[in-house]
């Protein structure tokens, strides 16, 4: 088999989708005109296959019944880290037993349901806690620029043989939705169950207290423990510091979340203002709503986009009480009419201990709670105009943040790391796409948890604690991956460790 690279209209694009075998697709809106970059699947004499060509898509997985597996491995924490560890496991006969604080999917809605129209906030259910951990109902983008060691490749299968669409194969930025998502995350549960593993939900893992609770559980030391707690559980970071493992504060980043008209992105990033609204509208229908990725640098530091959610909602994303966190998501259409994304600063510790770098997040965050006068999980708002020259915001534009926002002076309160070198970057994007500045946008606050700002520190080469060797931490929570498939691709990898190091004794 060979592969053929084409640059063609989106038109085009569609017709060769739709017959023959695509390898990878992504959109160049670099130009006036639009194009699409697609490769084709060929034979030996340069034939394309066709769409249902009896060839496999890849190697299916094969997980082995280990209901008398003579061997467990312990699983903190059921996102993509947990889950994708624990599908590994699986695969090499070992058996799972998986810790998680919060909730089944099913469950989990009915928690953020309420969290969505503030009247209840669950601190061990909500967008950050519960079966498929933070990914589950914000989105579900499958894009990592992560360059670590390992088959990303592997991953996007997996997610296709539970269910994902056939385009996680091949999309540049595949994306399956935050509609879609939790059926998936189900399909692999019932997997585990049904191959012998065990899963325990309402379980809080503790290193400090013995099981006197229902939520709190002590897990023994008689074997290795897979540490998959993600990146919001600052509760279980102290109690690892107090326990004396070793953990570090990283450079992380946190700033905003942006919201546009979509209309309005579609012109600026597909370039709309010259065509006709039946040309528009069609080249949305072919290639979906316009998204963004923008960088800039601002007195060396990083400011860039995070997490872009074409058609989209911003969704409050606290994890604790009095914490004002927001994020985004979109449902398998992208049919909202507001699009959103994280705008970010690059951020270091600057010799800070890890509980003072987790104190200095939070502390941003309980802001932003009281500069929304503690109407729950209301947001602080401000709009982007008015952000960027520093000016009050009377009015805030139509919002797709179901809890409701307020206005807020945002320029005024994040820190100047923060806050300074947003106004300039927005200003840098702004000059690169006139238009994306204007009060149409809003601003809301605070993204804060696109990545940890702390380390679980670990042998590069083992995965082991440097502290605690029987503990494998791994996945955004430890401080080694930054999305759904970074941290999918640390868990098989801590998973492969632990299978390695059961294999040597």
């Amino acid at each position: 088999m060979k592969e053929c690279a084409l640059i063609v209209s989106p038109i085009k694009a569609q017709e060769l989708e739709t017959t023959y075998r695509v390898v990878r697709r992504s959109i160049d809106a670099r130009q006036r005109e639009l194009k699409v970059n697609i490769t084709l699947l060929t034979d030996d004499e340069g034939h394309y296959l066709p769409i249902d060509a009896p060839i496999p898509l890849y190697e299916q997985p094969v997980f082995q019944d280990v209901h008398q597996a003579k061997q467990s491995v312990e699983i903190v924490g059921f996102g993509p880290a947990g889950l994708f560890a624990a599908l590994t496991l699986l695969e090499k006969g070992i058996r799972p037993i998986i810790y998680e604080r919060g909730k089944d999917v099913s469950e989990r809605k009915k928690d953020i349901a309420l969290l969505n129209r503030n009247e209840a906030f669950n601190p061990e259910s909500n967008y950050c806690f519960g079966e498929g951990g933070a990914g589950t109902f914000s989105d579900g983008k499958l894009f990592s620029r992560s360059k670590k060691r390992g088959n990303m490749q592997r991953v996007m299968e997996l997610f296709h043989y539970f269910g994902a669409p056939d385009t996680v194969l091949y999309e540049a930025h595949a994306h399956i939705g935050s509609d879609k998502l939790p059926t998936i995350i189900r399909n692999m549960r019932e997997c585990i169950l049904a191959h012998g593993g065990e899963i325990r939900f309402g379980h809080k893992w503790s290193l400090l207290h013995t099981p006197s609770a229902k939520r709190s559980i002590l897990l023994q030391r008689s074997g290795p423990t897979i540490l998959a707690i993600g990146h919001s559980a600052h509760d279980t970071y102290r109690e690892l510091i107090a326990a004396g493992v070793t953990l570090d504060a990283k450079g992380c980043a946190m700033g905003v979340r942006v919201e546009h008209p979509q209309t309005l992105i579609n012109d600026l990033f597909y370039h709309l203002s010259q065509k006709s609204k039946e040309e528009s509208q069609k080249i949305i229908d072919l290639v979906g709503a316009a998204s963004y990725s923008l960088v800039t640098q601002v007195g060396g530091r990083g400011v860039y986009s995070f997490c872009m959610c074409p058609g989209g909602h911003i969704v409050p994303a606290a994890s604790e009480a009095e914490s004002c966190i927001v994020n985004g998501m979109s449902a398998s259409h992208r049919n909202s009419p507001y699009a959103n994304s994280g705008m970010v600063v690059e951020l270091h510790p600057d010799g800070r201990s890890a509980l003072e770098w987790l104190a200095y997040q939070e502390a941003i965050e309980h802001r932003a709670y009281h500069e929304a006068h503690s109407m729950t999980y209301v947001a602080p708002a401000q709009r982007l105009r008015d952000f960027v020259e520093g000016k009050e915001s009377k009015t805030l534009p139509a919002c797709s943040y179901l809890p409701g926002v307020v206005p807020s002076r945002l320029d005024l309160w994040l820190p100047d790391e923060i806050g300074k070198s947003l106004q300039q970057g927005f200003r840098d994007f702004d000059r690169k796409y006139p238009g994306f500045v204007t009060n149409d946008a809003v601003v809301l606050g605070v993204e804060s948890r696109s990545s940890s700002p702390v380390r679980i520190t670990r042998d590069a080469e083992t995965m082991q604690s440097v502290s605690h060797p029987w503990l494998y931490p791994c996945g955004e929570g430890a401080g080694y991956a930054g999305g759904i498939t970074s941290s999918a691709l640390d868990g098989i990898r801590a998973a492969e460790a632990v299978a390695t190091k059961l294999s040597e004794e």
